[in-house]
């Protein structure tokens, strides 16, 4: 984690002397000393306030810390961005022999509603998101989905207690949890009990997601097991009414293989529906090609800030939604939250429910 701590503290540097840049060029009366030394100190800080919170979870000061350090990263990101899309507009308008001394105003008036924008889809709640899914022979089912909640230092328990209401609202009949559930922080047992609180008629299953095995994977087990969510781990099981629950260790950071899916859904009843947990969209056409019928994963939070969807989909050709792969169904969800940065811009979060067969 430290090599992670150093290059994204070079990357953030890098990005604020660029917008520093950009109004110097607007605002020459500014100079270069403010730009530079700003973007020093700030970046000392956000590495500081990065690092002491992974070690020390209590308490106002690492909480104040967390939120400045990933939240002052979102809105470099996003200022990064449009900065060097005025400076390309503001060079193509140079040759055209267009006049650019308004593009400083436009630039900061940009800013300030992106970031109005991607504070108000960090801290909005997420809504349901219903999404209708057809599988042969499978009875009519309702399916919520939990995924990268990032419980802990970043996301409150009484945001969770929100989301859970609004799950338990809409009476599902299995609770589908897909990953990256708990961070770090206190309280985790808290968190848990909570979750184990939401009841349904068929059952919570889930699988881990990368988080998990970060921030430890035995904790991250025990996790789900003080939530009353079965834990999933290239195993499934058969629910009274004849579905099929499947699901994988996280592809990426358990190293899963084709084969390792293929061996997974093979050992199940081929004349059953089957709904495959997956944390990482990938390996689909594996899992339709053994018979899923219906695919589940998180994990790219839809880029969480535009545009860096696109970079996501440069991993991920299959970023948010819902996608046909042969004859199986395939649903991406965004999240329930977020990672880390309090933010989301052009990429709401959501509480997806599945509709089959309705």
């Amino acid at each position: 984690m430290g090599a992670f701590y150093i290059i994204f503290s070079i990357v953030i540097f890098f990005m604020q002397l660029t917008i520093g840049a950009w109004f110097m060029r607007c605002y020459p009366q500014l100079g270069w000393k403010i730009p530079l030394l700003s973007a020093l100190f700030l970046t000392g800080l956000v590495y500081f306030g990065l690092d002491f919170t992974r070690t020390h979870y209590d308490g106002f000061f690492a909480s104040a810390l967390y939120y400045f350090a990933y939240t002052w990263f979102g809105l470099v990101f996003l200022s990064f961005c449009v900065c060097a899309a005025f400076a390309v507009v503001c060079k193509i308008l140079l040759w055209c022999h267009v006049p650019t001394a308004w593009m400083g105003t436009a630039s900061l008036v940009t800013l300030i509603v992106v970031w109005a924008m991607a504070f108000w889809g960090g801290f909005s709640a997420p809504k349901v998101k219903r999404i209708a899914v057809n599988i042969p022979g499978a009875p009519r089912l309702k399916l919520a989905l939990l995924s990268d909640t990032h419980l802990g230092m970043g996301v409150s328990l009484a945001r969770f207690d929100k989301a859970l209401q609004k799950i338990e609202a809409e009476n599902p009949d299995a609770l589908l949890v897909l990953g990256d559930i708990f961070e770090y922080g206190p309280h985790r047992e808290a968190y848990a009990k909570r979750l184990s609180q939401v009841k349904t008629p068929l059952g919570s299953y889930g699988v881990l997601g990368n988080h998990e095995y970060y921030v430890g994977y035995g904790d991250s087990k025990e996790f789900f097991k003080e939530a009353n969510v079965t834990l999933l781990e290239n195993t499934g099981v058969a629910l009274p009414n004849g579905v099929q629950i499947a699901g994988l260790k996280d592809i990426h950071t358990a190293g899963v293989t084709a084969v390792d899916v293929a061996r997974l859904l093979d050992s199940l009843q081929a004349d059953k529906p089957t709904v495959l947990l997956s944390h990482t969209p990938a390996l689909a056409e594996t899992a339709a090609a053994h018979g899923a019928n219906l695919m589940l994963s998180g994990h790219t939070h839809n880029g969480q800030l535009w545009p860096f969807t696109y970079l996501v989909k440069l991993q991920f050709p299959r970023v948010y939604g819902l996608y046909s792969v042969e004859q199986m169904s395939f649903y991406i969800t965004s999240g329930v939250f977020y990672w880390g940065i309090p933010l989301r811009f052009l990429a709401p979060a959501e509480i997806a429910v599945i509709e089959v067969n309705a």
